[in-house]
């Protein structure tokens, strides 16, 4: 089950991440830029997607005892948070919770790129640090609990560095792909998105009858 997790984990936040997806996005705001600049900003896009996820994988646990956020209660959040990321994605639409059409059309003026809009939140958006969360409270709970984190933590790096070679490589992958290829490929990745989703909240409801009643006032 533990290698099972690895590799579900990984799915879910690389189809959330979506760099494939993002290329064309990537190359439209990068318009113009050498390639020494468009270096630059790949590793500040690449280095807050890993602080960020990192950061809420690590810290999320005292963020929910904080605000007094259950385990089931994040799931079934997150899992509709999820869910409507995936819907956006298989209509061939950019969700919301990603990115506004006005952080696109600031984007252009902004030299901070590499961490707005493209680090935050287009790669590392709500999305992102929502799925990491609920497979790390996976696998605090899990029989393997030591190599069920690191999966989640290696996941994170792994996405990462395919997100960099993605990024390195954009201008020739798009020439090939085209916005076509791009679009069907976050059709494909948000039909996966989904699937997960719905787990969630199955699961998030799940634990939430079984807790209610273990704590019923007549047990």
């Amino acid at each position: 089950m533990s290698w099972e997790f690895a590799v579900t984990a990984f799915a879910a936040i690389f189809a959330i991440v979506n760099p494939i997806g993002n290329i064309p996005f990537f190359v439209t705001i990068t318009e113009g830029y050498t390639a020494e600049e468009r270096k630059r900003v790949i590793v500040k896009v690449c280095m807050v997607l890993l602080v960020v996820l990192v950061a809420f994988g690590v810290f999320g646990q005292y963020i929910f005892m904080l605000y007094g956020i259950t385990i089931p209660m994040f799931k079934i959040a997150g899992g509709l948070l999820l869910f409507s990321v995936a819907f956006a994605m298989m209509r061939g639409e950019r969700s919301r919770a990603k990115i506004t059409e006005d952080e696109r059309q600031e984007a252009l003026a902004k030299e901070e790129i590499g961490v707005v809009p493209l680090g935050i939140p287009l790669f590392a958006g709500p999305g992102a640090i929502t799925t990491v969360m609920i497979y790390i409270s996976y696998a605090m709970d899990s029989e393997d609990m030591a190599f069920d984190l690191a999966s989640v933590f290696v996941s994170i790096l792994v996405t990462v560095v395919i997100s960099y070679l993605l990024l390195i490589y954009a201008q020739g992958i798009f020439s090939r792909m085209g916005r076509g290829g791009a679009a069907a490929f976050g059709r494909i990745m948000g039909l996966l998105l989904a699937a997960v989703a719905v787990g969630f909240i199955m699961n998030g409801v799940f634990d939430a009858v079984t807790l209610y009643i273990q704590n019923a006032p007549w047990t």
